[in-house]
């Protein structure tokens, strides 16, 4: 089951289910996906038996809303300082060709010797995937912003004017909700464009906390459920109509050294993040960067993430801000 949020023919927020490539199907009593899942938890049901209930019979096309630009991101929150999106990185083993490159850098190495990067990939490799019940090593982990940074999928992503540069993560991304007693709930997943500043980050990795904050994107489409073990996915960047660098993505447990689970419990451990009422979006990290390939994105590029799992490919335009630094004035 598949979600998306939109602006419907009344000019109002709405939930549907996608029923097929064309097709969507609103959902009746609602007009976010936080009221949905809030009502499912108050309801004592899942979230796919809410909007079973909630289903209408009624269609719209999936393609006008598109092309009119009616498309939201598929979660967020009422109030945007509520909701907090965050990450965690150094946590997939990445292609057959970044594996082995990884693999050449700690071989035969002692662990003074690795970088602190290297070193963390290596912890989460021993250690990211528990047992069942237990408490596996804590991973790297970035605070991006607050629901004021989501873009919706097909609009801008937009550099800000002191940036260095502009690109694309492709990513799986979480969303949570809390409800009145601090349980995290999670809803499901979606494809994600997490987007960083890989030229500040590369000047030194503790720039790292710098790099992320920038806006992302991410769905079109919520993924009810579980996370599939093995995701086959493709990032791209198009180019006056061209594609002008591609590479497949992979993700989902099979292809990373931390269990989804083991990502959850090192966010949530902490209490400021259970707060009732609030949301989350959590990116879960990626090893295919157009960046490490030499490639530069410029104003204009169209960057494209998607999945068979996940429906419709994410889109969203680069585009940059004028600089526009605020001074401080004494008050």
């Amino acid at each position: 089951m598949r979600l998306i949020q939109y602006i419907n023919g009344q000019q109002q927020r709405a939930v549907a289910e996608v029923i097929s490539a064309e097709q969507i199907a609103p959902l009746s009593g609602v007009s976010s996906t936080y009221e949905l899942a809030m009502q499912a938890i108050e309801a004592g049901k899942s979230l796919i038996e809410q909007v079973t209930a909630l289903r209408s019979d009624a269609t719209e096309s999936y393609d006008t809303i598109i092309s009119e630009g009616r498309l939201l991101a598929p979660f967020d929150h009422p109030e945007q300082s509520h909701l907090l999106v965050s990450g965690t990185g150094l946590t997939h083993l990445g292609s057959a060709d970044t594996r082995a490159n990884m693999h050449a850098q700690t071989s035969g190495k002692t662990n003074s010797e690795l970088t602190d990067t290297m070193k963390m990939f290596k912890m989460g490799v021993e250690g990211g995937k528990p047992a069942a019940g237990e408490v596996g090593v804590q991973p790297e982990w970035f605070y991006k912003g607050d629901g004021s940074i989501i873009v919706s999928p097909g609009a801008e992503l937009t550099s800000p004017g002191f940036a260095l540069d502009g690109g694309e993560e492709p990513e799986i991304c979480a969303m949570y909700v809390i409800d009145k007693a601090g349980q995290p709930y999670r809803l499901g997943f979606a494809v994600g464009n997490e987007f960083s500043d890989h030229v500040t980050e590369k000047v030194n990795y503790l720039y790292l906390a710098h790099s992320k904050l920038r806006p992302c994107s991410f769905g079109p489409e919520l993924l009810v459920g579980e996370l599939p073990a093995d995701i086959q996915g493709h990032s791209r960047i198009i180019r006056d109509g061209e594609i002008v660098w591609e590479k497949p993505f992979v993700s989902g447990e099979d292809n990373m050294s931390h269990t989804i689970a083991n990502l959850e419990d090192h966010h949530f451990k902490y209490a400021q993040f259970c707060r009732p009422g609030d949301a989350h979006v959590h990116f879960f990290g990626t090893a295919t960067l157009s960046f490490g390939d030499g490639f530069e994105s410029k104003v204009g590029d169209v960057f494209e993430i998607g999945a068979p799992d996940f429906g419709r490919p994410l889109q969203n335009t680069l585009a940059q801000a004028t600089s526009n630094i605020p001074k401080v004035k004494m008050l």
